[in-house]
Parts: C-alpha cells; sequence; structure tokens
C-alpha cells in the first residue's frame, strides 16, 4: 500500500542541517520511535566529490532502517532516506506513489545538496502532511524550504539556538518562519513520533496560496528549474522581478524572488540565493579583488622603486621625483586596502569611529520579541568534515 493510501497523517519528515548537523541528526535519530508512521528524508551538506558515510552512521544511531537515497525509489513508512553528495534530493508525487529523484540541478545557497530544494518539493506533494526540520548549520539554507513547508500547512521544528553546535541555520528559521515547536536534538525524536499520528491540518487554497508567493504552478515551475526539466528553461517566463545583483556562480541577473517569505534571488539558469548565501559570496567576492588590487599595487611600488632608481643613475631628476610620487600614492593606496582586509565582518570588530563621528544618534538595534534568532546570526563558515563527507564541526 503506498503511502497516499493512508490517513492523511504527517507522514513525511523532512530534515535539514549543515555544520554540527551530524551529531545533531545523530541524536533526533536516536529518539524516533521504531514503529514511525512516516518517511523521513534527510539532507545535510556533503563535499560534493568525497563519499559520504553519513547512512551507516545513522543507522547505528536508531532502530529505523537508513538507506542512500537512489533515483525513483519509493518512499516507506518507518525508513530514512539520506542525500548523497552532488546530488539534489527531491520528493516526487508520481504516477502510482511518491518517489525520491536525484537531480544534479544548480547549485542552491552555493551547495548540493542543498536543503531548500526537498523542503519545497516535500511541501509540493505532500502539502500539510510533511513536518520541517531545521537543525545545526551555518548561514540560513532550508529557511525558505521551512517558510514553505509551514505556508502549505506544514509543522515546523527547529532546533533550539543553544543547543545546535552552530546556530545560524536554527536561528534564522525563527527569525523568518511562525515555527511552531523548538526543542533540543534530544527530544527532537519523540516529539516526531507524536507528531507524525496527528492528523493534518487542511492545505490553503489555491487563491491563498497565490497571494502569499507560493502557489503550486509557481512551486512547479520552481522545481522544474532545479530539475534542470527542458520545458521549465526552453521557457522565457520568469517570475520574481530583475535586482540589481549578479549570481556569484554564473554573472546572470538575480531575480528577486521573495515574495512574502524569506529574501532570496534565483538567475536565469537556476541557482538560487538565500540573503546569507548571497552576502557570503559577495564578501569573498570583495576580498578576491583587494587582495588582487593590493598585489598590483605591490607591483606597482616595485616597478616605481625601479624606475626612478634607473632615472637617477641617468641623471633624470625629474622624472626620478615624478616615478617616486607615484610609488608613494601605490604605498598609500596599498596601506588603505590592508586596513580594509584587516576588518573581517565575522569578527564583530568594528572599525574606529573618527573623532567628530556623532554616534550618540545610532542606537543598536535589537530583534526584542525574538531573543532565541538573536544567538548565531553572524555567518560562520561551513567546514567540512572529510571523513564523512559532511559538516561536523564547528567554529
Amino acid at each position: 500500500m503506498g503511502l497516499e493510501d493512508r490517513v492523511p497523517e504527517h507522514d513525511l519528515i523532512v530534515i535539514g542541517a549543515s555544520a554540527g548537523g551530524v551529531e545533531a541528526v545523530s541524536k533526533l535519530v536516536a529518539g524516533l520511535p521504531p514503529n514511525l508512521p512516516a518517511a523521513v528524508c534527510v539532507v545535510v551538506h556533503l563535499r560534493p566529490y568525497s563519499e559520504s558515510h553519513l547512512a551507516s552512521v545513522l543507522e547505528r544511531a536508531g532502530s529505523l532502517p537508513v538507506l542512500a537515497a537512489k533515483q525513483d525509489m519509493p518512499l516507506r513508512r518507518g525508513t530514512i532516506y539520506v542525500a548523497v553528495p552532488d546530488l539534489h534530493l527531491l520528493v516526487s508525487r508520481g504516477d502510482v506513489e511518491p518517489t525520491l529523484r536525484l537531480v544534479r540541478g544548480p547549485r542552491e545557497n552555493r551547495s548540493r545538496p542543498a536543503i531548500d530544494p526537498l523542503f519545497r518539493s516535500a511541501a509540493l506533494a505532500y502539502g500539510p502532511r510533511v513536518i520541517g526540520v531545521i537543525l545545526s548549520g551555518a548561514l540560513d539554507d532550508g529557511t525558505a524550504g521551512l517558510w514553505t513547508v509551514k505556508d502549505r500547512g506544514g509543522i515546523a521544528v527547529v532546533q533550539d539556538p543553544h543547543d545546535a553546535a552552530v546556530p545560524s541555520m536554527p536561528a534564522s528559521a525563527l527569525a523568518e518562519v511562525e515555527v511552531d515547536h523548538v526543542t533540543t536534538a534530544e527530544r527532537i525524536g519523540a516529539l516526531l513520533g507524536r507528531l507524525a499520528r496527528e492528523p493534518a491540518a487542511p492545505q490553503p487554497s489555491e487563491a491563498e496560496l497565490g497571494r502569499r508567493g507560493d502557489a503550486t504552478d509557481q512551486l512547479d515551475r520552481e522545481l522544474g528549474i532545479v530539475a534542470m526539466d527542458d520545458e521549465y528553461h526552453q521557457s522565457a517566463e520568469r517570475y520574481g522581478e530583475p535586482s540589481r545583483f549578479s549570481c556569484p556562480e554564473c554573472g546572470g541577473v538575480l531575480w528577486d524572488v521573495t515574495g512574502q517569505g524569506p529574501v532570496r534571488f534565483r538567475c536565469e539558469v537556476g541557482h538560487a540565493h538565500s540573503a546569507a548565501s548571497l552576502a557570503e559570496a559577495q564578501t569573498e567576492s570583495i576580498e578576491a579583488a583587494m587582495w588582487a588590487a593590493l598585489r598590483a599595487l605591490e607591483d606597482r611600488m616595485e616597478l616605481s622603486r625601479r624606475r626612478a632608481a634607473t632615472a637617477r643613475s641617468n641623471g633624470l631628476a625629474r622624472l626620478a621625483e615624478q616615478v617616486a610620487v607615484e610609488e608613494q600614492a601605490a604605498q598609500q593606496h596599498a596601506a588603505a586596502i590592508r586596513s580594509l582586509l584587516r576588518l573581517n565582518g565575522r569578527s564583530g570588530i568594528r572599525p574606529k569611529p573618527s573623532p567628530d563621528e556623532d554616534t550618540a544618534h545610532r542606537p543598536e538595534r535589537a530583534a526584542s520579541n525574538r531573543p532565541e534568532a538573536e544567538r548565531g546570526t553572524g555567518g560562520e563558515l561551513d567546514p567540512v568534515d572529510d571523513s564523512l563527507g559532511t559538516d561536523t564541526r564547528a567554529f
């Protein structure tokens, strides 16, 4: 009997994690009941070309069978399916029963597999029957996908940021999504066992979904782009509004597809970026440009020294003086760039204000109504563990 023939309970659980997430997912899996009446799909950011041992790690952690996802694999209750490296994991409604789909589509939030595509595909296929879970991780992959799960009537669960090794992803989800449950990783497994047996709420009407920006046709189109389906890429139709930003992956125009959900962008060929992902890519681009400028300026300084020395040896005093001025200008410009490079935004160190700068009228802003979301939104790095092919270490 397929999942579609069963009572409409919460029979699909989707889980997303990144840095520090293997430990969190292991604790969650250990708490899942052996008779869980739901299928479970897990995405943890993976190194593209390494072999992942995550399935065997999770099978040792709990009592449920764990399988590495394969193309067209049917979804079964009481089974955990794990994304594999360099492929997005999607849920497909299928002609007979829901199945898994693996696609090497454009990266989302600079990751493949990414969390958002799984969550969106699950929300489209299962509607209110989905439970979305966000665990430890850097930046904010999964926030937009969890918003879609919630928007289409599903349940949103987030690991307590204070319990997460890297709290950015849980904190981002709390800041952007009306989350139903916040608790520790150890307690989420038992919570999911209870929630899976609760009847699912009715799905919002298509008109209501369209007003909020997650209409079925838009989700279909977005997932078609992720899956590299020709019919979606050959169509000139796009959704959203063109922005001033360019895609860090391919240089194309980014379209603002935010709607009423979290800020996010997608380019013509499908690369998708959350606000934090785009900011991180911009930071890397700016830093690379400054290092290139510093190298060019130091080359200019060295060349100016040689030209000045040659001019002086040939008795060309005016030329030597002119080139010396160019060297001094290059020195000053290089010093200014080194000063900028020392200002790392992730460190939280602020530049010293000038003596005449008035800081009294610029108070710090705080999201007082969202204390749980205050910790861990500074854009931590997303380290990758070589042995598992997954993110396990926190900074």
